[in-house]
C-alpha cells in the first residue's frame, strides 16, 4: 500500500525528503537514506520521516540503522501509527507481536481508502469477495439470511453479493474513511466502527458472518474466533479468508506486515470454538509483486 506524504512542516526538509523518495524509486537506496537523514537533521522528531528513513536504510542493507530509526519513532509515537514495531519484528530486531497496533491498522486504511478499490481490483486482481461469495452459495444454495455481519467491510465490496439474500446487512470496520466509502454504495442497513477483537454483538444473533481479507491485519485469531462463535446463530455460517504458508509455524508476520496463518492453525481454532469447516480450499486470492498469492477460502458452521 502506498503511503500518503506527510509533511514535516519545514519546506527544506520536505524538499530533501521528496528528492530522497525520487532517489529511492530510481534504485539508489544508499543516497536516498543519506538525503533523508539530512532532512531529519532539520526536523528530528518528524515521525513519518523516521519511518521512511527506516525503510530506506533497510533497502540499502543497513539493518541496524533501520532498526534505530524505528526505535526512535516508537519513542515519539507510543501508539505506533506507522507500524514501526511490526517493522522491527519483521526484520528480526524484535519479537513478533500477537496483534498489530490498532492505531497502525486504522491509520493505514484511512490513508488507503481513496485508492483501495482501484488498487486491488484493477492492479492486483483481487478475488476474495467473489471467492467467498461463491463458497457460501455453494455451501447453502438459495439460503436467505435474517442478518449478515461483514467484519472489516472496508469499502463494501462484499455487501452487494448478499444484499438480496439478507434481511439486515451490517458492516463493521476500524477505518472511518473506509466506512464512508462503504456508505456511498448504499448497500448496508447499518455501518459501525469497531474491532473484530472487541466484537460485542448479541449472542447467537447473526446468521452469516464474513471476514474477507481481514485476519491478515489481526494476527492471533483466538479472540476473533471466540467472538464469532459466540455471535453466530446455531445454524449460521462463518466465512473468511486467510493468507497461508507452508511449514509448522501457525502464525507468521511477513515483510509486507501482513500475517499469514497455517491450515492447521485455522482448523485447530475452529475446533476449539465448536465450529467445523463446511469447505476449505486453497486459492489464488490476488497478485503480489507479479506473483500469485495463495490463501484459504473457508466456510464453517457451529457443531450440531
Amino acid at each position: 500500500m502506498a503511503r500518503a506524504f506527510l509533511s514535516s512542516g519545514d519546506l527544506i526538509a520536505d524538499r530533501r525528503a521528496s528528492y530522497a523518495d525520487m532517489l529511492f524509486e530510481s534504485g539508489d537506496h544508499v543516497a536516498a537514506a543519506d538525503l533523508m537523514r539530512q532532512a531529519l537533521e532539520i526536523v528530528p522528531d518528524w515521525t513519518a520521516g523516521l519511518f521512511r528513513l527506516g525503510e530506506m536504510e533497510e533497502a540499502a542493507g543497513h539493518g541496524d540503522a533501520a532498526a534505530q530509526a524505528w526505535r526512535t519513532l516508537l519513542q515519539l509515537d507510543s501508539d505506533d501509527h506507522f507500524g514501526a514495531g511490526l517493522k522491527l519484528a519483521a526484520s528480526g530486531h524484535a519479537s513478533v507481536p500477537h496483534t498489530p497496533p490498532t492505531a497502525y491498522v486504522e491509520t493505514l486504511f484511512d490513508a488507503y481508502a481513496p485508492t483501495f478499490e482501484s488498487a486491488l481490483l484493477d492492479k492486483l486482481d483481487y478475488r476474495v469477495p467473489e471467492l467467498l461469495a461463491n463458497a457460501i452459495k455453494k455451501a447453502a444454495p438459495e439460503r436467505r439470511y435474517r442478518s449478515m455481519l461483514d467484519l472489516g467491510c472496508g469499502t463494501g465490496l462484499m455487501g452487494p453479493y448478499f444484499r438480496n439474500d439478507a434481511d439486515h446487512l451490517t458492516g463493521m470496520d476500524l477505518s472511518e474513511a473506509m466506512l464512508q466509502k462503504a456508505a456511498e454504495k448504499q448497500t448496508y442497513d447499518n455501518l459501525a466502527k469497531g474491532d473484530v477483537n472487541e466484537l460485542d454483538a448479541a449472542a447467537h444473533s447473526t446468521d452469516l458472518i464474513i471476514a474477507a481479507d481481514v485476519f491478515v491485519y489481526v494476527g492471533d485469531l483466538d479472540r476473533a474466533f471466540a467472538n464469532v462463535a459466540r455471535t453466530l446463530a446455531p445454524e449460521g455460517l462463518f466465512a473468511f479468508s486467510v493468507e497461508n504458508h507452508a511449514g509448522d509455524d501457525e502464525l507468521v508476520l511477513q515483510s509486507s506486515l501482513r500475517y499469514t496463518h497455517s491450515e492447521g492453525y485455522v482448523r485447530r481454532l475452529l475446533t476449539e470454538n465448536a465450529m467445523s469447516p463446511v469447505s476449505l480450499e486453497s486459492k489464488t486470492i490476488r497478485m503480489d509483486r507479479g506473483e500469485p498469492l495463495q490463501g484459504l477460502i473457508v466456510v464453517a458452521k457451529p457443531f450440531p
